[in-house]
C-alpha cells in the first residue's frame, strides 16, 4: 500500500481503475486509495501489465496487485495467490504427538517402563477396564451436576439475552439445553416486553481511518498543548449591512457569507498580533517557535466522514470575493473527499464556525496542532441595547455573536491572546477596515 501523504500510516482499497491484463503506462490511475483524510488516485509510474489483482475493493493494509513487464504472458498468474507472493503464509503445522501420547513419561526420564527403554517386541502392558460400582444406592451429586446441562454457546447466549437457564427445558441428547432452546424460550409470565429486556440495545460501529486520525490528533493536542480560552461578544450589525450592500451590487458574481468576513478579520488580527500566527516545533532536537509571515487560515468543514480543515492560503492578501470562492470550492471538495494533502495539511490559524446552528450560543474548540490558536464562533443573536432618545429611554436591537479563542499557553501568553481578541473585535465592528 503506497503512502500518499505524510500522515498516512494505513489505507483502504477503493475502486480499481484497471483490470487484470490491462497495459499500464506512467501516469495512469491504477486504483483509488482511501487515506486517513481523503479518497486519492494512485498513479502508476512505470510501464507494465497488470497480471493479477490479489485483493479486491474494501481491503485494508495489503499488497494489492502483481505487475509484470509488458509482453509477459500473464496466463500463469490466473492461479497466483498471496501464498505465492509470501504475503499470507499458513501457520506451521503442529508436530504429531502420537508417540508422546503413548506414555506419560518423557523418553529421558530413566523409567524402565518408558517406550524408549522397552524392546520393540515387548508386549504392551494391558490397562484394566474401568467397571461401574455394583452398588444400587443413589449417588451423591455435586452442585455442578445439579445444574442444567447446556453447551457453552447456549450458556453465552442465555447470558446475553438474560434468559433464566433453570426455566428452560432442554431438547438435546439427555435433556441438554441447546442454542435453539434459548432462542425459542418464552417466559411463563404473560408480559411480553420482559422477553426482550435483555436484548442488546447498542451497535458497535468500526472506527474509520479518518476517525482514528482525528481522535489521535485531538488527544495529542489536549495532552500536549495547555489550552486557555478568551471569549468576547462582538457586534456584527455593521458587518451584516456591508455584506448585504456588497451582495446586492455583485450582480451574481459572488455571494459573501459572514464567515468570509470573519476569516479576513482573523488574518488582520494575526498580522497585528503576529505571536498568535506561530507554532511550537522541534527541529533537530531544538525547540523553536516558528512565526509565520503569511496567514494561512484553516477552515473547519463538517463532512460525512468527519471534520476536515482545508486551508485558504495568504488570506492577508486576498479580497473578500476571492476568499468566498476558495471557501466554497474547498468545502465542496472536502465533503466529496477530493482534497489533496497539501490543501488540508499545514495552516497557521484555524476558525470553526457553528453559527449556522441557531441553538449554539458559544463553544470552545480544540487547537489544531502544530498551530497555537483557533477561534470558535457561535450563532448571531439580536440583543436589546438601552439607548437614549428625545422621547426618553428606549432600546435598540443589535446583532451580536460570541467568539471564543483557544490558545496554546506554550506559545501565547494570556495577555497576548486577549490582545488578539481585541484586534479581531475591532475590525469586525468596523468592517470597512477589511477593505483597506
Amino acid at each position: 500500500m503506497p503512502a500518499l501523504s505524510p500522515t498516512m500510516t494505513s489505507g483502504n482499497i477503493g475502486t480499481w481503475q484497471k483490470a487484470a491484463g490491462d497495459v499500464i503506462a506512467p501516469g495512469d490511475v491504477l486504483v483509488e486509495i482511501e487515506t486517513d483524510k481523503a479518497q486519492m488516485d494512485f498513479e502508476f509510474q512505470e510501464d507494465g501489465v497488470l497480471a493479477k489483482i490479489l485483493k479486491e475493493s474494501g481491503e485494508k493494509d495489503v499488497a494489492v496487485a502483481v505487475m509484470v513487464e509488458e509482453g509477459t504472458d500473464i496466463a500463469p498468474f490466473d492461479s497466483f495467490t498471496l501464498d505465492d507472493a509470501g504475503g499470507e503464509k499458513a501457520p506451521p503445522k503442529k508436530e504429531s504427538t502420537e508417540e508422546a501420547a503413548e506414555s506419560s513419561e518423557p523418553p529421558d526420564s530413566g523409567s524402565k517402563t518408558s517406550p524408549s527403554t522397552l524392546p520393540k517386541d515387548a508386549p504392551k502392558e494391558e490397562i484394566p477396564e474401568a467397571k461401574e460400582s455394583e452398588s444400587t444406592g443413589g449417588r451423591l451429586q455435586t452442585s455442578l451436576e445439579r445444574q442444567p446441562s447446556l453447551s457453552p454457546s447456549a450458556k453465552a447466549l442465555a447470558l446475553e439475552l438474560g434468559v433464566p437457564i433453570k426455566q428452560v427445558k432442554g431438547t438435546g441428547p439427555g435433556g441438554r439445553i441447546t442454542k435453539q432452546d434459548i432462542e425459542k424460550f418464552k417466559p411463563a409470565s404473560s408480559s411480553a416486553p420482559t422477553a426482550a429486556a435483555g436484548a442488546p440495545s447498542y451497535e458497535d460501529i468500526p472506527a474509520s481511518s479518518m476517525r482514528k486520525t482525528i481522535a489521535n490528533r485531538l488527544q495529542q493536542s489536549m495532552n500536549q498543548n495547555p489550552h486557555y480560552f478568551v471569549a468576547a461578544t462582538v457586534s456584527v450589525s455593521k458587518l451584516l449591512k456591508l455584506r448585504q450592500a456588497l451582495n446586492t451590487s455583485a450582480d451574481g458574481k459572488y455571494k459573501l457569507s459572514v464567515n468570509d468576513f470573519l476569516i479576513k478579520a482573523c488574518a488582520v488580527a494575526c498580522k497585528k498580533v503576529p505571536t498568535v500566527n506561530s507554532s511550537w516545533r522541534e527541529i533537530d532536537g531544538q525547540i523553536v517557535i516558528r512565526q509565520h509571515n503569511t496567514v494561512d487560515v484553516s477552515v473547519a468543514v463538517a463532512t460525512p466522514i468527519g471534520l476536515m480543515t482545508p486551508i485558504v492560503k495568504g488570506v492577508e492578501g486576498l479580497g473578500l470575493s476571492s476568499i468566498s470562492s476558495q471557501v466554497k470550492d474547498l468545502g465542496k471538495r472536502a465533503r466529496d473527499g477530493k482534497l489533496k494533502p497539501e490543501e488540508y495539511q499545514g495552516g497557521t490559524f484555524t476558525i470553526s464556525n457553528m453559527g449556522m446552528n441557531a441553538a449554539i450560543d458559544r463553544f470552545t474548540a480544540v487547537i489544531n496542532p502544530p498551530q497555537a490558536g483557533i477561534l470558535a464562533v457561535g450563532t448571531t443573536k439580536k440583543v436589546a441595547i438601552p439607548s437614549s432618545t428625545e422621547d426618553g429611554n428606549g432600546v435598540e436591537w443589535d446583532d451580536q455573536l460570541v467568539v471564543t479563542g483557544s490558545f496554546d499557553h506554550k506559545v501565547i501568553d494570556g495577555a497576548v491572546g486577549g490582545e488578539w481578541i481585541r484586534e479581531f473585535k475591532k475590525v469586525v465592528e468596523s468592517p470597512l477596515e477589511m477593505l483597506l
